[in-house]
């Protein structure tokens, strides 16, 4: 295969990895956030429960779709080697 092609996968696999694993990052990251306000409020308010918080983790699809965004960023580096061995 030609360089470019190698370069143009590799750009390809980046974007759709960026684009299939941020927002499932984000949302869990945003849902976590929130878990922690809330429980401060809750303190806040006398009502907090004692003890440690049980934390919830990534959803099956946040992880599912984790998963796929790092195979591709894997696959986006390996187009990256390639591009510089053909080149």
């Amino acid at each position: 295969m030609p360089p470019l092609a190698w370069l143009l996968v590799a750009v390809v696999a980046a974007v759709a990895a960026y684009a299939v694993g941020w927002p499932a990052w984000r949302s869990a990251r945003s849902r976590d956030a929130l878990d922690t306000n809330s429980e401060r409020y809750l303190a806040w308010r006398g009502r907090a429960t004692r003890g440690p918080r049980p934390r919830e983790g990534m959803t099956n699809e946040e992880r599912r779709r984790m998963v796929i965004g790092a195979a591709l960023a894997v696959l986006a580096l390996l187009a990256i080697v390639a591009f510089f061995v053909t080149s």
